[in-house]
């Protein structure tokens, strides 16, 4: 019960009062890209007056829908979650080692458990302890800044802030606008990838899950129209988006000499800069589209302001020290990136249910987009083709998490009686991940019984 005690004074009894367990309105991200759809733009962020956004948390009520823990239902008992999960944590698809944690999100009563302690891979429900460590170290109006800056007469130089989802067409145009103001049309262009340090490659390598990580990168490096999932990727990023970068100042009568070459901005004297979506927003999109390039680029930004090294190792250690300030019990947790890729990533259901019990807190309301992120079953993101005609369809929010031999869950779910409930399953050694995913989506859906 030492599980049960810690995660209730966390999400202690003042839970959010409200009409239901679901906020009606729909995601900030989801109104912009359906304002976006109907062809009304949003805001430019790009501009050389630009300054970044303040890095405090914004207030709840501006936050992203939340999942309200409203707790005035019947409370689900232990004994009846066990009845109906029981049967189903034996499922053959599950393989060899098989993990789980329920808990009432209201009182933070561990309602079942099975070797809820033991850590062991799990793919990218990695994402949930990234996404809280992003959240409370940076705050969810933190922007990632992507500046242009001159070196001295003709030389400029685009510096990589970290925003992998950076698009360059007003960049260009803004430093074009800048360069003619100062008389300037012909340059020699350098390329700034300082921000971060160690390997550019994760373990995996070259993959199309995930970019070489750089601070400098146009779209996640995909050389396809796509903007999600897995992507034939560009083996040099920066450079890639250097050369975009040229001939789109050449389009905006620049001219640019030579290739583009690495250099080094510090010192130099700002033309324009891009300011990416805040916080909140990159991780919403994260979840939703389990998105690795972002996960990556998150963990470097808490790096950066925890004073470790923006590196994968860097980034493992920030993660684990903001969930250490949180209370979230880490026993035998490992980090090794922050998308979940590598298999030496370790975590429990106790970890992974203690985080989405402190999004549902309202003591924590800057962790809310945590729970706005998760994809809902049958409608959103990856969970989009998963619980078709299942119970739990529209009323469990979960991100999963994939890799060979390994199959996860983690979310929350409203019963009939209105408990909001968090639960994690956790499967090792599956031979089958069709036969995995239909099993962990019939537990999720059991628990959204009542």
């Amino acid at each position: 019960m030492a599980i049960s005690a810690a995660i209730g004074a966390v999400v202690a009894a003042g839970a959010v009062a409200a009409a239901g367990p679901w906020d009606g309105g729909q995601r900030k991200a989801e109104r912009s890209l359906a304002a976006a759809r109907d062809g009304h733009e949003a805001p430019v962020r790009s501009a050389a007056t630009a300054s970044p956004r303040p890095y405090a948390a914004p207030p709840a009520a501006s936050a992203a829908p939340v999942l309200a823990a409203a707790g005035g239902g019947a409370p689900e008992t232990a004994a009846a979650l066990a009845a109906r999960l029981g049967p189903l944590m034996a499922s053959p698809g599950l393989g060899t080692v098989r993990t789980g944690a329920v808990i009432d999100v209201t009182t933070g009563k561990l309602l079942y458990a099975h070797r809820p302690s033991t850590a062991s891979t799990p793919a990218s429900t990695t994402k949930l302890a990234t996404a809280t460590a992003a959240l409370g170290v940076l705050g969810g109006s933190r922007t990632l800044a992507t500046s242009v800056v001159a070196l001295g007469p003709g030389r400029i130089v685009l510096v990589g802030g970290g925003d992998p989802t950076l698009e360059l067409d007003r960049l260009a145009a803004d430093t074009a606008a800048a360069l003619h103001a100062r008389g300037t049309t012909s340059v020699r262009l350098g390329y700034d990838t300082s921000l971060y340090s160690g390997p550019v490659l994760h373990p995996i390598g070259y993959n199309e899950n995930l970019a070489p990580v750089t601070a400098l990168m146009v779209r996640e490096g995909r050389l396809d129209a796509s903007t999600g999932g897995p992507a034939t990727r560009t083996t040099h990023p920066a450079l890639s988006a250097a050369t975009s970068f040229a001939a789109l100042l050449r389009s905006h009568g620049i001219t640019v000499a030579g290739g583009p070459a690495p250099a080094r901005g510090a010192g130099g004297t700002r033309l324009a800069v891009h300011q990416s979506a805040p916080v909140s927003e990159l991780v919403e999109r994260m979840l939703t589209d389990s998105d690795n390039d972002l996960a990556e680029a998150l963990a470097r930004q808490v790096a950066l302001a925890s004073g470790h090294p923006a590196s994968f190792a860097g980034g493992a250690k920030a993660i684990a020290a903001a969930l250490r300030q949180y209370g979230v019990p880490l026993v035998h947790a490992v980090f090794a990136d922050g998308s979940g890729l590598d298999h030496t990533d370790a975590l429990s259901p106790a970890t992974l249910t203690r985080i989405l019990a402190l999004a549902a807190s309202p003591a924590h309301p800057e962790l809310r987009p945590v729970l706005a992120g998760l994809p809902v079953a049958a409608f959103t993101g990856t969970l989009a083709s998963r619980f078709a005609a299942s119970p739990g369809a529209g009323v469990v929010r979960a991100k999963t998490g994939t890799l060979t031999g390994t199959n996860t869950i983690a979310g929350v779910t409203v019963t009939p009686a209105g408990r909001v409930l968090a639960f994690s399953f956790m499967t090792q050694g599956t031979t089958s991940a069709d036969a995995a995913q239909a099993a962990l989506d019939a537990l999720a859906s059991g628990v959204s019984r009542g």
